[in-house]
């Protein structure tokens, strides 16, 4: 209550953003909201360890973190396999966790990781809280980056 005696009244949470940039033809703010409309959803029910809290046991859904990047059209040769497996994505959260992934690691002609970009987390929507970095294939829970802020996609640079 303020000093009128009336209480305020809370304003909606603002929906949670990320930024798609760097080395891409069309870079792009996405709210949570825009990646579940956007894209086909995929689940996964994970296992993972976490250094402070243990076995953690999630279901996530949300979509493929490579048709995300691929709609903003990174700038590599599609048809080059030897371009692509010189890109990088690097990842930073809200919670200031960051890591980085190897094109490679997700591309259907590579490894193929089903990387997902969460949109759900046990049923929860994460609209506020933001979209949650999902590496399935990782045992160990460092990759999974909460609160996702910008992903940042390049190309190692060649040597001169």
């Amino acid at each position: 209550m303020n000093r009128l005696g009336v209480q305020p009244r809370s304003s909606p949470a603002r929906p949670a953003e990320l930024a798609v940039l760097g080395n891409v033809e069309h870079p792009a703010t996405l709210t949570v909201g825009d990646l579940r409309d956007g894209w086909e959803q995929h689940r996964a029910e994970v296992v993972f360890d976490c250094a402070t809290s243990g076995p953690q046991q999630h279901r996530f859904e949300g979509p493929l973190l490579r048709e995300v990047v691929l709609d903003a059209h990174p700038l590599f040769d599609v048809r080059r396999r030897k371009d692509r497996s010189r890109f990088v994505l690097a990842v930073s959260g809200g919670d200031g966790h960051r890591t980085v992934l190897a094109w490679a690691e997700i591309d259907a002609d590579f490894g193929d990781a089903p990387v997902l970009l969460a949109t759900r987390l046990d049923g929860r929507d994460l609209d506020t809280a933001g979209s949650q970095l999902v590496v399935p294939v990782d045992r160990c829970g460092a990759r999974y980056v909460s609160a996702i802020t910008h992903v940042w996609v390049g190309g190692w640079p060649v040597p001169a």
